[in-house]
């Protein structure tokens, strides 16, 4: 599933060409997706003026001028792409376009000017939902998430309350989006390796006695928001799924320290470990249990 990364990446790629523009018109090609559309779904985007495209943990967020916004999540294989533009963008030197089964393109939006926004999804569970601007927060999809990493909200002390007098393994924590929004399993890995933390170590032991982050924790939060921003430079990561908005695939995958790296020695230079794979809650999560304790 995408993580914040790939997701962020996709905004950054649409927001320059969607915000502001007008939609002229909508294809739904089918009745649902892993949920039904809303009624009179196109429609009510019919004539739209977008005045924003925001991200909040793993959806994306389109501000339309009628009060509404339209919420999508892109589930485990939804991509967009844009189509109509004069040239290409990207690097060809650096990226890789990659083909779409056009038997997949579920949603289709021409926006006034000739560009259109495609939505591809092949196993359809990504959707999309249109909410009342003011519902927002309260809706059972936003209500519960917790902080977002891209921003200044995510400190140790903002985590120590949220870490405090917990039992569980620091790896199920981090991965809980009712605690860091948009970070799963690929970057919850990633950063513990950067911050030499065991994904087995309880999330309390980073918080002191007296409520106080520990060093450990500062540490932990260098290394999330480090991993994020890393990720998102690289354009996510390409595993099985996630293209970017110009059709070329991200490349953090060639940056992972221990994701997906069972068997092969710690890259760290000062370190003689293996990186192993465990299995936590129903997840494989890979680390190096020689330098992170």
């Amino acid at each position: 599933m995408p993580e914040l990364p790939e997701v962020e990446t996709v905004r950054r790629g649409l927001a320059p060409l969607m915000e502001g523009a007008v939609v002229a018109r909508v294809e739904v090609r089918r009745p649902d997706l892993r949920f039904p559309f809303p009624p009179r779904f196109a429609a009510r985007l019919k004539g739209r003026r977008v005045e924003a495209l925001s991200r909040r943990g793993k959806y994306l967020l389109a501000e339309l001028d009628t009060g509404l916004v339209l919420l999508m999540h892109l589930g485990m294989s939804g991509s967009f792409r844009v189509e109509g533009l004069s040239q290409p963008v990207g690097n060809g030197s650096l990226y890789y376009a990659r083909a779409k089964d056009v038997g997949h393109d579920h949603v289709v939006m021409h926006l006034q000017g000739g560009l259109r926004v495609v939505y591809n999804d092949p196993r359809r569970f990504g959707f999309m939902l249109l909410l009342r601007r003011e519902d927002c927060e309260a809706h059972p999809l936003l209500a519960g998430l917790g902080l977002e990493p891209t921003g200044n909200a995510l400190s140790a002390e903002a985590l120590a309350p949220r870490f405090a007098g917990r039992a569980a393994p620091l790896k199920a924590v981090l991965s809980d989006q009712r605690v860091i929004a948009g970070l799963g399993n690929i970057y919850a890995c990633e950063a513990l390796w950067r911050a030499r933390l065991s994904p087995r170590r309880t999330a309390g032991s980073l918080v002191r006695a007296d409520g106080r982050a520990s060093e450990r924790l500062v540490r932990l939060v260098a290394a999330v928001r480090a991993v994020i921003a890393d990720a998102i430079e690289a354009g996510g990561s390409s595993l099985r799924d996630h293209v970017q908005a110009d059709g070329t695939l991200g490349l953090f995958q060639n940056r992972f320290a221990v994701y997906d790296r069972e068997g092969e020695p710690c890259p760290r230079r000062s370190c003689r470990g293996v990186v192993r794979r465990i299995v936590q809650s129903g997840r494989s999560t890979f680390h190096c249990p020689l330098c992170q304790r």
